[in-house]
C-alpha cells in the first residue's frame, strides 16, 4: 500500500514522502495514528501544491535577495563611533551595530551572524560581506568616523 507520511517517521521517509508500505503496518499503525494518508487523486493534488508551493516561495525569497544586492551592492554605511587619540575607538563596530544602521538608513533587515566584517578598532572605511541567500551576496563599504 502506497501512503503519505504526515511525519517523519524513523526507517520510512520524511514527512510528504511517498512510501510503500506493507498493507497491515499502514491498516494498524500508520494510518489510525494520524501518521500517514492513503494515497489518492485528492492526497496527490495536495502534495503537488504544497510542491509547487515550496518552489514559488523559494524563488520569491532569491528574487528579493538578489534586488536587495543590487540595491546595496557598492553602497557606503556611515557609522559614528567615539575615539582616542590618534582615532582608536574605544571598543570595535560589531556586525550587531552595522544591522542596525542597515535597517536605519536603507531600511533593510539583516542578521547580525550574516554579516562578514574585520575587526574595526579605528576611523576608517572598510569593505563588508551581506550574505542575503545561499550564493548571494552583497559588498558594501563601511565608514566610520566621529
Amino acid at each position: 500500500m502506497q501512503v503519505i507520511l504526515k511525519q517523519d517517521v524513523k526507517g520510512l521517509g520524511k514527512a510528504g514522502d511517498m512510501v510503500k508500505v506493507q498493507d497491515g503496518h499502514a491498516r494498524n499503525f500508520l494510518l489510525p495514528r494520524g501518521i500517514a494518508a492513503p494515497v489518492t487523486a485528492q492526497t496527490m493534488a495536495e502534495m503537488k501544491n504544497r510542491e509547487a508551493a515550496n518552489r514559488h516561495k523559494i524563488e520569491v525569497e532569491i528574487q528579493t535577495a538578489r534586488d536587495v544586492a543590487a540595491q546595496l551592492e557598492g553602497k557606503t554605511l556611515k557609522l559614528s563611533a567615539k575615539a582616542g587619540q590618534g582615532g582608536k575607538l574605544f571598543g570595535s563596530v560589531t556586525s550587531k551595530e552595522i544591522a542596525a544602521e542597515l535597517e536605519t538608513q536603507f531600511g533593510i533587515k539583516a542578521d547580525k551572524r550574516k554579516i562578514t566584517v574585520e575587526d574595526i578598532k579605528q576611523y576608517g572605511t572598510y569593505a563588508v560581506e551581506l550574505r542575503l541567500y545561499n550564493g548571494i551576496l552583497a559588498k558594501l563599504f563601511v565608514m566610520v568616523g566621529e
